[in-house]
Formats: C-alpha cells, sequence, structure tokens
C-alpha cells in the first residue's frame, strides 16, 4: 500500500530518522538524546520567558556590563552552580535524578545520574556543575536587569560565601602541611 499519508505518517517517519540519528551518534554506547533535546527546549522556553519578562519591563539595556558587575555575576555563578550541583545540603534536590556515591571533598558529593532516558539527562544537568551554570547565569543575567539592587546584593553574599569558602581551603591546607612538619 505504498507511503503512508497525513500528519500519523509523518509522526512515525521522523521518529525513525531520530531513531537512526540517534544510533549513528552513540556509537554503540546509550547516551540520552531524547532528555537532552527536552533540556534544550527547557532552556530555551526558559530564556524566553526571562527575555519577554526584561523587555516588558521597559528597562533599557546597558551599553557594555559594568566590569565589577561580571565580576560578581561570574563568582555568585560559580558559587551557586557548584551549590546546586554538588553540596551535600542541596542534594534532596538532585535526589529524584541521581544516586550518591561518594564525598567529592568538603560538604560536596559525587553522585551519579539515574533513571530513563529524560531522568538521565536531568541528572546529568544537575550534577554538573559547568552545565547547571548557563541556567543560573542566564537567571542571575536577567534578574540584575529587572532587579539590579536585589541582585548585586544576593551576588554579592555568594561572592563572599565564595571567598569564604576558598579561605577555609587554604587555612585546612595550611594547617596539614603544618601538623605534617
Amino acid at each position: 500500500m505504498g507511503h503512508e499519508t497525513g500528519l500519523g505518517g509523518g509522526v512515525r517517519l521522523l521518529r525513525s530518522v531520530l531513531r537512526r540519528e540517534r544510533h549513528n551518534y552513540s556509537a554503540g554506547e546509550e547516551r540520552p538524546l531524547p532528555g537532552y533535546a527536552a533540556s534544550l527546549a527547557a532552556f530555551s522556553a526558559y530564556t524566553a520567558g526571562w527575555a519577554t519578562l526584561v523587555r516588558r519591563s521597559g528597562r533599557p539595556l546597558p551599553s557594555r556590563p559594568d566590569p565589577w558587575d561580571l565580576f560578581l555575576i561570574s563568582a555568585a555563578t560559580f558559587r551557586l552552580s557548584r551549590l546546586l550541583s554538588k553540596g551535600s545540603v542541596t542534594s534532596p534536590l538532585r535526589a529524584p535524578f541521581t544516586e550518591f556515591e561518594g564525598s567529592a571533598g568538603p560538604a560536596e558529593l559525587s553522585e551519579k545520574s539515574r533513571g530513563g532516558r529524560r531522568k538521565e539527562a536531568v541528572g546529568e544537568l544537575v550534577t554538573c556543575p559547568f552545565c547547571l551554570s548557563v541556567w543560573v547565569v542566564t537567571t542571575l543575567t536577567a534578574s540584575q536587569l529587572l532587579w539590579p539592587r536585589a541582585t548585586r546584593t544576593a551576588a554579592g553574599a555568594l561572592t563572599a560565601l565564595a571567598a569564604a569558602d576558598a579561605m577555609q581551603l587554604a587555612y585546612s591546607t595550611l594547617v596539614g602541611k603544618a601538623t605534617k612538619a
């Protein structure tokens, strides 16, 4: 009976093409490409939502970022991304998508993603500070455009936390060296 027509046939053809591409891409390894695609779609919608809020606010965009704001947002993104993706206290947020493996440093955990394809992709996102930082910097940047004073205050607190963490680690290293000598 020839080619199928209509929406149903088009959907089946698209699924077939996507399955073939996923198989060709993965080189025999199981990769959660549908989950990654869902993450990309979610991030696109998230960014579009922020962009809409910023545009509707009527606030003008700065001609260029202020260097101090770049420092604050960078340090805050670093600290918040690590807190969300590795922190012991934030593990309940990651638990539906991850499995505990062990400690990974002071107040940080090592976890691996678990579950089906979409759950695995979310697990990879929420345990990767580099991946999560894209979401965090988008949030901080948009919120700074909408609520600059409040965002600078929060970013300043996160920056102070990052500096305090660095000092704690440096102190622990110095104490360790002093007690071994």
